[in-house]
């Protein structure tokens, strides 16, 4: 588990080091975590976070190669219990043979952290229907299965953690990003209803909310939209740190985590202001990036 130091005088008036275990919230054991979009980005770097604080783990995502090379660090990293499952979660089949495989094999998940997302940046009248589809399939309908499926174990055992990767994207609507934004708002409002039902039972759970974040997705973002491309340096998040700041808030039971103080005034700023100026304001800003990429 995760350690925090704290010092104490002694005798001759120096202070020496005292160690102080992460609270789990009544936990007594280290439960088994899966994680979906494990192989790359915020996914890995969750993946590593937990390992190191071992944690025993279930690797999900499409790129059987990847996941392989990432068990094969973290077992000789950590000597940590990895269990590779490719699968496409944008495929119901797929998903529900992830839940299978672990049921036949005994294998209770105590964290469940939903990380796999898709984006899509553009016009919305211009986006293939398909990819559209396949955005909704993984990042609501694979977060709400998976947790449907995995919910009534955790309470039963009255020991459980849920970590739905979310968006700073979730706070607004974001033209040229209408569906990614709309599923991310759906992702943080399905944690904190659930966060509710389910308090006192022993299970929590935890949105983490990133805002830009140095990650594969990201990186298309940027090609794609040269407005974001000149984004300053520190509005773009390490994704190992957020990776710590989300493992720190699930473990202690936060409800929503907004890694970075800009992310965190942006999101103050969307919940305090009037709907229609905030997406005044991203609109504004979605048709400059759209005028940046006719013109280039």
């Amino acid at each position: 588990m995760a350690k925090s130091r704290r010092t104490a005088p002694d005798m001759t008036g120096r202070r020496k080091t005292k160690t102080k275990k992460l609270a789990l919230m009544g936990e007594r054991r280290l439960g088994r975590v899966l994680i979906t979009g494990a192989s790359t980005g915020i996914g890995a770097e969750l993946a590593r976070e937990f390992a190191n604080h071992g944690h025993a783990l279930v690797l999900v995502a499409r790129s059987k190669d990847r996941l392989d090379a990432l068990a094969a660090e973290l077992h000789a990293g950590h000597d940590t219990d990895s269990i590779v499952l490719p699968a496409d979660l944008s495929n119901a089949e797929e998903l529900v043979s992830v839940v299978e495989t672990l049921e036949q094999r005994g294998i209770e998940i105590d964290i469940l952290v939903n990380n796999a997302g898709l984006i899509d940046v553009g016009p919305f009248a211009d986006a293939p229907p398909e990819r559209l589809q396949q955005l909704i399939a993984v990042n609501i309908a694979a977060a709400t299965a998976l947790t449907s499926l995995f919910l009534p174990g955790m309470r039963a055992r009255r020991f459980g953690r849920i970590l739905n990767v979310a968006s700073l994207a979730g706070f607004q609507p974001v033209p040229t990003m209408a569906v990614y934004a709309a599923s991310k708002a759906y992702v943080l409002s399905f944690t904190e209803s659930l966060a509710e039902e389910l308090r006192g039972t022993g299970v929590s759970v935890t949105a983490l909310c990133p805002g830009m974040t140095e990650t594969g997705m990201v990186q298309s973002i940027r090609n794609a939209t040269p407005a974001v491309a000149w984004a300053p340096s520190f509005l773009i998040a390490d994704a190992r740190s957020v990776a710590r700041q989300g493992y720190t808030a699930l473990m202690t039971g936060q409800t929503v985590i907004v890694p970075g103080w800009p992310n965190q005034i942006a999101a103050t700023w969307s919940q305090m202001t009037p709907r229609w100026i905030t997406r005044t304001v991203t609109g504004f800003a979605a048709r400059q990036a759209s005028w940046l990429r006719r013109d280039a």
